[in-house]
């Protein structure tokens, strides 16, 4: 379980963000799952990853267009020490070189763009373009990326969709996200994914609203535990 740590802050900055694809990899096989934060509150947003981190979930993203996303990140990577704290939802090369410099320690786009790809290899950031086809899929791959965003899953037949791409590409390592819930995430792990992501379903709007962090914490724990 990830715990919060009392380093100072400029310490941060001397743990190198790099990491390799083949560590990168052994990280998704270990955990299996990773939480997508979208927070409209800062505040909120913490929240939501101190609620899944004290539920065994040790890769957390948080997406870019979250308020204050740098610095939340920052903070988390300073209160989270044993969790890997990366961002998503970039859309441009600034952005993602934003997101580097905050310490973001991988990178979830929701398309494919080569220089996006080449300026995370560059700094040897994990880089997890989104793609949907066959194409889009192979073609991130062989640009660079880390792994492949399947998104939205649920668009194209869920976890039998994924099954389906195992037999031609299986070598390509995928990440379903867009339709991933509670009760059908380890059927994707089964059809092949090297994980899955989850944002809504893991944090119900309802649950959220109410504060009870200690709901999305057992959810998460149940969830890791189904995954092990």
């Amino acid at each position: 379980m990830c715990h919060a740590g009392n380093e100072d802050f400029n310490a941060l900055f001397q743990v190198p963000v790099r990491m390799s694809n083949q560590v990168w990899l052994s990280q998704l096989r270990k955990n299996r799952a990773i939480a997508v934060i979208r927070a409209s509150k800062m505040e909120i947003g913490e929240q939501m990853a101190m609620a899944v981190a004290s539920g065994g979930m040790q890769l957390i993203e948080i997406t870019w267009n979250s308020d204050r996303a740098a610095e939340l990140i920052a903070k988390l990577r300073l209160k989270l020490p044993d969790c890997i704290i990366g961002t998503g939802t970039l859309f441009n090369v600034q952005q993602l070189k934003d997101a580097i410099a905050t310490g973001a320690q991988f990178l979830f786009s929701p398309y494919v763009d080569g220089a996006m790809i080449a300026a995370a290899v560059a700094k040897d950031v994990p880089i997890i373009p989104g793609a949907l086809t066959p194409t889009e899929i192979v073609s991130a791959w062989h640009q660079g990326a880390s792994c492949v965003k399947v998104f939205p899953v649920q668009a194209v037949g869920g976890a039998s969709y994924i099954k389906s791409l195992q037999g031609p590409l299986g070598h390509i390592p995928v990440i379903p996200t867009g339709g991933v819930r509670l009760d059908n995430a380890q059927d994707f792990i089964q059809a092949g994914a090297v994980a899955v992501g989850l944002s809504s379903e893991l944090f119900p709007q309802k649950l959220v609203a109410a504060e009870n962090w200690q709901a999305i914490a057992q959810n998460t724990s149940q969830l890791m535990q189904q995954l092990a």
